[in-house]
């Protein structure tokens, strides 16, 4: 597990990022729903005057109560209960009306936030596809998992709350502010003092909390990378008794997302308890005033009521902004994180007049080929070899000797530096890359199954077979008869890490399956290493079966199953050393002789 060990480095996530530019670039990614958000916006701005209106209203209620109150007490009439009741009656008609419009606005926009991230979620599946290779080679699993998962549920969640409520409070405090106007302006200039300092706070809380959302996010998806790793190798784990260096590691990361996550957290909860005490200091102050207005008769005591309340909606709304803000950073370092994924390098996927491989054969050629994963690093120096249909091809060599690059250069997987790859004539940059891969078939030593039936599995390789088809592949593979003994047969479903089949039983069925997908040119990754001399028997005979009248490149572990091979090139710290057929290189005495007779001997001595 070396290359995710360097996950708990220095993080990205430290620096201020873009907040501006990333927000932009989320609302230019939803221009689709230009006509959802308008509607969002109709309707949340008439809910939320709807809403203002009715304190005013409400204050000429408390205005004829008292003055009811005050004419009954000097033997007047009393109260108008009949204008009471008409008043309280279109307060209710008006908050049932803003009750409807926020319900209406709440839908559109549930709507819109799961939209968008289906549509991530979407893209980020079809990125995947388009990605080049040493993306993969060098991210971890669990970083690009994050980005689907956390980062995209962040993302709605926090958009669904944010856009509404930014509308909402912004149309709150412009009408909060014009019915605070017109009950007085000297009451609305004291209750607007409060401004200056809730607005210093808020740009406080936003200079200091993004770079901390930022790294929540990063390192939450290093946390989960490292559970996901730890989960799935952790037989190795326990078997070389790292359990306590895995832990360390683990807790060095999770306590950097602790930190992150306690200052982040903290900046965004000591916003309401600061902004709440500046509230009350506001409503003392309009309190006192507005008894002083009432006694020299400037305003009615309704007004006061009213004005109370209008104060309350206007530090309410400047509350509601400082958690928006909290939303909107999470949902910038979300949607950052995401569009950093999609706007990643892709490799082309197709070429203009692409080649087709309809009525190809299978005949390869490579021609002076040069290859490093980095370009001033060059593992493979000027390799030229010709194959013909049908020929077996085995590439052998010592580990790290660069037998699996030639594969990847061949489906590409990764282009050569200079030289070219031909198939038929054609340069395999001249195909489509989907189509080119139609072509092979792979059986790799890393068997890959999936969750779901041994069918679903074997007819991977074509989709389209029958069940007959399936069963004549796996009888071809030598795992039929296997497969008959199982529970539920070829129902019975495979779980996550196909773990309730032994790896030679897995082997033969990735072997059907290429079987079933009859490509032109094989790949094979000779796997028998790890599995008894009956079922390498069984294996030995599937690859057989499936070799036949095809071109084969096998990757030779064993040097005594290649001996038949049509060809066989000798691959030494990146290079083609040696190449021709078992006879033509032991007489060479080179390089192959001494790895083949040194196997040899190994048997003999084990034997």
């Amino acid at each position: 597990m070396p290359r995710r060990g360097g996950m708990h480095g220095n993080m990205s996530g430290e620096k201020a990022k873009d907040f501006k530019g990333t927000i932009r670039k989320l609302f230019h990614y939803m221009g689709a729903f230009k006509v959802h958000m308008a509607f969002v916006a109709v309707f949340a701005v008439c809910g939320t005057v709807f809403n203002i209106v009715g304190p005013k209203i409400l204050g000429q209620a408390t205005t004829e109560i008292f003055n009811g109150l005050v004419s009954k007490v000097s033997g007047g009439s009393g109260m108008d209960f009949g204008k009471i009741g008409q008043i309280l009656l279109t307060t209710l008609a008006l908050y049932v009306i803003s009750a409807l419009c926020s319900f209406i606005q709440g839908i559109i926009m549930t709507g819109v936030s799961q939209k968008t991230t289906y549509r991530m979620r979407k893209e980020i599946s079809e990125k995947i596809s388009r990605m080049p290779m040493n993306y993969f080679d060098t991210k971890p699993v669990g970083e690009v998992l994050s980005r689907v998962t956390n980062d995209v549920d962040t993302l709605g969640q926090s958009l669904n709350q944010s856009a509404t409520q930014m509308i909402t409070s912004v149309t709150t405090i412009i009408g909060v502010l014009v019915m605070m106007l017109s009950i007085s302006p000297l009451m609305t200039l004291v209750a607007i003092l409060i401004l200056p300092i809730s607005v210093i706070l808020i740009s406080f809380v936003m200079k200091h909390s993004q770079k901390y959302f930022r790294g929540q996010q990063e390192y939450l998806g290093n946390v989960n990378g490292q559970v996901e790793e730890i989960y799935s190798g952790h037989n190795i784990i326990k078997a070389f008794n790292k359990e306590e260096d895995v832990i360390g590691r683990f807790n060095e990361t999770n306590d950097r997302l602790y930190d992150s996550a306690w200052k982040s957290q903290f900046f965004s909860g000591m916003m309401m308890p600061v902004m709440q005490f500046i509230g009350n200091l506001g409503y003392v102050a309009v309190a006192i005033l507005g008894g002083f207005l009432t006694i020299r008769n400037v305003i009615e005591v309704g007004d006061i009521q009213s004005f109370i309340q209008y104060v309350r909606n206007f530090t309410q709304p400047i509350q509601q902004m400082a958690q928006v803000t909290n939303m909107l950073q999470l949902t910038a370092a979300a949607s950052e994180r995401v569009f950093e994924f999609l706007d990643e390098e892709e490799e082309d996927q197709t070429v203009p007049n692409p080649v087709s491989v309809e009525g190809l054969q299978g005949n390869v050629e490579f021609d002076h080929v040069h290859f490093g994963y980095n370009p001033d690093k060059i593992i493979i120096n000027d390799f030229s070899a010709q194959v013909k249909e049908g020929q077996k091809i085995a590439i052998v060599g010592p580990t790290g000797a660069g037998k699996t690059t030639m594969i990847k250069l061949l489906m590409r997987f990764y282009d050569v530096n200079s030289g070219s790859i031909r198939i038929d004539g054609h340069d395999v940059r001249d195909f489509n890359r989907s189509e080119l891969r139609e072509m092979f078939g792979m059986v790799l030593q890393d068997t890959w199954l999936f969750h779901g039936s041994i069918m679903e599995n074997i007819r991977y390789g074509r989709l389209d077979a029958t069940d007959e088809e399936v069963i004549e592949a796996a009888k071809a593979a030598h795992v039929h008869r296997f497969v008959q003994t199982l529970p539920g047969g070829y129902n019975m479903e495979l779980n996550e890490e196909a773990s309730n089949v032994s790896q030679g039983q897995k082997q033969l069925l990735t072997i059907a399956r290429a079987i079933l997908a009859d490509p032109k040119i094989l790949i094979l990754d000779e796997a028998t290493s790890s599995v008894d001399t009956r079922t390498e028997v069984l294996i030995q005979k599937a690859m057989d079966n499936l070799m036949k009248g095809r071109t084969s490149f096998v990757i030779a572990h064993r040097l005594s199953t290649i001996r038949d091979a049509d060809l066989i090139l000798v691959m030494k710290d990146g290079d083609i050393v040696e190449q021709g057929t078992h006879e033509e290189l032991l007489a060479r005495g080179g390089f192959y002789a001494d790895l083949y007779n040194s196997q040899f001997e190994s048997a003999e001595m084990a034997g």
